[in-house]
């Protein structure tokens, strides 16, 4: 039995400010007397057009339109309950020993192409073992870094708890997972839920262990998983997208400009585009290089964190290598029995080093991009008081005073990333305030209470330095600010 919609409609209309809307006692508003049950699948398949939300009781409520404030996100490791469904998968395609023998080898193969692929900037083809162990590999670490990227949103009021999400390339679905427990994080144990429309595009076998993990979320987070390539997909068909989500796959796109500067017209005026891509040189700067493509300066959307432009039609050229690193993740126990699993009768991958097929680090680059200008913070530098990073050769040898943005850890921490960057014995950090054409690091070669915000801030932080030296490195082709027992550093935004 169908349900008339415009009356379900007017009656929410009608009841909704009076109290709990009960399947049961509306049933009584329609001639034709639909079953409870009938109704409060109609109220679920249309709660998120009709703002409601439903309590554990069953009733229905107005939704929460407040918005999210962040929920201390630092997730220790995958939730059991998604690791479960990944293992239940390997289990029905490989048997109970899944990480031992030839499965096992045809596991780790697929982790080591994918890995050599995202590397070297090739395609990623994605069938049902590379999807496998794709999960295997970097659910976790992705599942905690999207979270981190909410965190930027949230701390500004600006993330609603009423999304319409549209994410593009959503692989196995670990920023997925991790949006929906960020929002029900949020609203804690006694507030209302969230209301999410999410509508997932991934034409890979990927989308398969994608619906087995979506079906875990809760109520009143409706999924949908579209398996269109987004080259072909019309994204104008989900309605005003809220957050527009591009997940570790620009890479993987063959023009990402185009493909990106398309979906960001589904953005509500006031949503957002959220990118994340994994923190090694190649990727990372591709994220960058889409950034600055669709953010022109006097058109497009505006940077809203964390690469701000501090200068007024500005825009950065440097090449633009810039990540975030959080803690560590423990690896689960689906990544210790394949890294510990016994190799095949060929031997092929038997000398693989200890701790190849976890992976515990978090480390990310990302963009967030609003149609509406809006940025993270409105503060800007002044000609008056600041040093701009585009004139900084006519600084060299100088002390100057400068506002800027914190855009790395400590790079004398990093490994390659450090030796990439130009190791140094003393903590180094990339910086920038918009403008910068060639890579600008602050490097501590003296600690002061004066200037240990600059090791203390966070990534994407504003910082104020005063009194910092300014030198040209040849061998790096970099300048360097020297922030030593002269300079002072404020933290102007955290």
């Amino acid at each position: 039995m169908s349900v008339d919609r415009d009356r379900l409609r007017d009656t929410v209309n009608y009841l909704r400010e009076v109290r709990p809307i009960d399947p049961e006692e509306i049933q009584a508003y329609f001639d034709d007397t639909p079953h409870p049950a009938v109704i409060r699948q109609e109220l679920r398949a249309a709660a998120f057009d009709l703002d409601l939300v439903e309590r554990e009781d069953g009733t229905f409520v107005p939704a929460d339109d407040t918005p999210v404030t962040p929920p201390g996100w630092s997730p220790e490791t995958l939730p059991d309950e998604y690791e479960r469904v990944v293992v239940d998968r390997l289990v029905e395609r490989f048997g109970l020993d899944w990480y031992d023998g030839d499965s096992g080898d045809e596991l780790r193969e697929a982790i080591r192409r994918l890995k050599a692929d995202y590397y070297h900037g090739n395609p990623v083809e994605y069938d049902e073992t590379a999807a496998l162990g794709y999960a295997i590999y970097h659910l976790p670490d992705y599942y905690a870094a999207m979270g981190y990227v909410l965190d930027d949103l949230a701390a500004n009021g600006d993330l609603p708890r009423k999304l319409r999400v549209l994410d593009v390339g959503a692989g196995v679905g670990g920023p997925a997972l991790a949006l929906i427990d960020y929002l029900r994080a949020a609203a804690g144990d006694d507030g209302e839920p969230p209301l999410i429309e999410y509508h997932a595009l991934e034409p890979s076998p990927a989308a398969d262990l994608l619906e087995a993990l979506l079906e875990e979320t809760p109520r009143n987070v409706r999924t949908t998983v579209h398996r269109e390539r987004a080259e072909a997909f019309d994204p104008d068909s989900v309605g005003d997208v809220d957050l527009l989500t591009f997940c570790n796959v620009l890479s993987e796109l063959a023009d990402p400009v185009a493909t990106a500067e398309r979906y960001l017209d589904a953005v509500a005026d006031d949503g957002t585009m959220l990118a994340i891509a994994p923190a090694d040189l190649e990727t990372a700067t591709g994220l960058r290089e889409v950034e600055r493509a669709l953010a022109r300066p006097g058109s497009g959307p505006s940077v809203y964190s964390p690469t701000l432009r501090l200068w007024p039609g500005e825009s950065p050229s440097d090449r633009g290598w810039s990540f975030d690193v959080r803690p560590d993740v423990a690896a689960p126990r689906m990544q210790q029995q394949l890294d510990e699993g016994d190799r095949g009768a060929d031997g092929a991958t038997e000398h693989d080093e200890p701790g190849t097929f976890t992976k515990t680090s978090v480390q990310f680059a990302y963009a967030l991009l609003r149609p509406d200008g809006k940025r993270r913070t409105q503060i800007l530098a002044s000609e008056d008081r600041h040093a701009k990073a585009a004139e900084m050769e006519r600084h060299v040898s100088n002390r100057i005073d400068l506002l800027t943005v914190k855009l790395s850890p400590d790079l004398s921490r990093q490994g390659e990333r450090a030796r990439e960057y130009g190791a140094d014995p003393n903590p180094i950090f990339k910086i920038g305030d918009g403008s910068e054409d060639v890579e600008q690091y602050a490097v501590l070669t003296q600690h002061t209470e004066l200037n240990r915000a600059l090791g203390e801030a966070d990534y994407g932080a504003v910082l104020s330095m005063e009194n910092a030296l300014v030198l040209w490195n040849d061998d790096e082709e970099a300048y360097k600010t020297v922030v030593d027992g002269e300079t002072v550093v404020d933290l102007v935004v955290p």
